[in-house]
């Protein structure tokens, strides 16, 4: 394994990344961070965009693990091809309930468990729906009629809608206004420019052990090129580069083993953003 060679724990920039291995200090996570912060003061919905790859997930679930637990309670739900009905059970049984087949009932029952949350034991309740470009519009005007009983008369839960650029067009419809205009926040994630690029590439490698520099920086300026600043492309190209360094028994990435990286991943439809 290429890790042990370069004393690594595991492998660079992982797609659970938390803590220590999360990188925070891009411009993007600092506003993401600054408006998670005001929508937990001030409870509502809120939008996080992003291409493929730039790390919504990783961000959103960074920012949660950092909340102390006694006072909040974070729901997180990402399988959104489904219909209505079955994303409310899911939240009841997350909400420990037992899940209604009556839409009228699961609104009531949910909101009581979040109203217990909230005036009970004091937590603030967190609903993220992640991949929520995938919602039907069925759901997202359904969502809305949740959102007016839920917040009829006062604000118990923050939302977080997290998904692909699309979802932002698709709010602009007309149908879905009365959601749109509960958007309180929207973030969108871009892809890393260089700087804050070569900081996390070396943030990443550093967290998981490595105590030299391991990339010239001809391979560095490569892989920020062939990944367009993405991290989960460049954590892919990277991965390959170290394994082919192993391979060859070096110690250090060159351009060149970048570059069998770039051959390498090319022509897999998964390893572009």
């Amino acid at each position: 394994m290429y890790t042990h060679r370069f004393g690594l724990t595991t492998h660079p920039l992982p797609r659970d990344a938390c803590g220590k291995t999360f990188f925070a200090d891009s411009a993007g996570y600092r506003r993401l961070e600054r408006a998670f912060a005001e929508l937990l003061e001030d409870r509502g919905v809120g939008l996080l965009t992003g291409e493929a790859g730039v790390g919504k997930t990783a961000a959103i679930r960074n920012l949660c693990h950092q909340l102390p637990a006694p006072d909040h309670r974070v729901l997180y739900l990402c399988d959104t091809a489904v219909a209505p009905l079955d994303l409310y059970r899911t939240l009841a049984q997350e909400l420990g309930l037992t899940a209604s087949h009556r839409r009228a009932q699961l609104w009531t029952d949910i909101k009581k468990a979040l109203i217990h949350l909230v005036d009970e034991r004091a937590t603030v309740p967190i609903l993220i729906i992640d991949e929520a470009q995938h919602l039907s519009d069925r759901f997202l005007i359904d969502l809305a009629g949740f959102l007016n009983f839920a917040f009829d008369s006062r604000d118990l839960l923050t939302l977080w809608l997290v998904g692909l650029p699309p979802l932002v067009r698709h709010l602009q419809l007309q149908m879905h206004a009365p959601l749109a205009m509960r958007v309180a926040i929207h973030v969108h994630l871009d892809a890393l420019e260089r700087q804050s690029f070569v900081a996390c590439i070396e943030h990443g490698l550093t967290a998981v052990g490595a105590t030299s520099k391991l990339l010239s920086d001809p391979a560095m300026e490569m892989l920020y090129r062939a990944s367009r600043g993405v991290p989960r492309v460049a954590a892919k190209l990277l991965r390959s580069a170290l394994r082919a360094a192993h391979a060859r028994n070096q110690n250090f990435l060159d351009d060149t083993l970048v570059q069998l990286a770039v051959d390498e991943l090319a022509l897999s439809p998964s390893a572009r953003p």
